[in-house]
């Protein structure tokens, strides 16, 4: 195995402890549904998908749920290849 990329998501726990940080919201539905996807994936997380984890944490929890139970797709800035890849992994989590 390979050591990750000395910026990377994966080799700085400052930027894995604000990932988990941001995990945390408002809405207990979304916290558990995210707590439990970075528990079992948060250290195979790549750094596209980081990124479109960060981009999720930034709507409001009300659209993270939209989002999440497939009530709503993605649009504007998250309407991203990526941030599908990763609602989808949310999605069956």
């Amino acid at each position: 195995m390979s050591e990750p990329a000395a910026n990377s998501h994966q080799s700085d726990p400052v930027k894995r402890a604000r990932l988990r940080w941001r995990a945390r919201r408002g809405l207990l539905e979304n916290d558990l549904i995210l707590t439990r996807f970075l528990d079992a994936h948060e250290e195979t997380l790549t750094d596209g998908e980081v990124d479109a984890f960060g981009r999720l944490m930034d709507l409001s929890d009300n659209e993270l749920m939209d989002l999440i139970m497939a009530r709503k797709e993605p649009e504007g800035e998250v309407d991203l290849p990526h941030v599908h890849e990763l609602l989808n992994r949310l999605r069956i989590a």
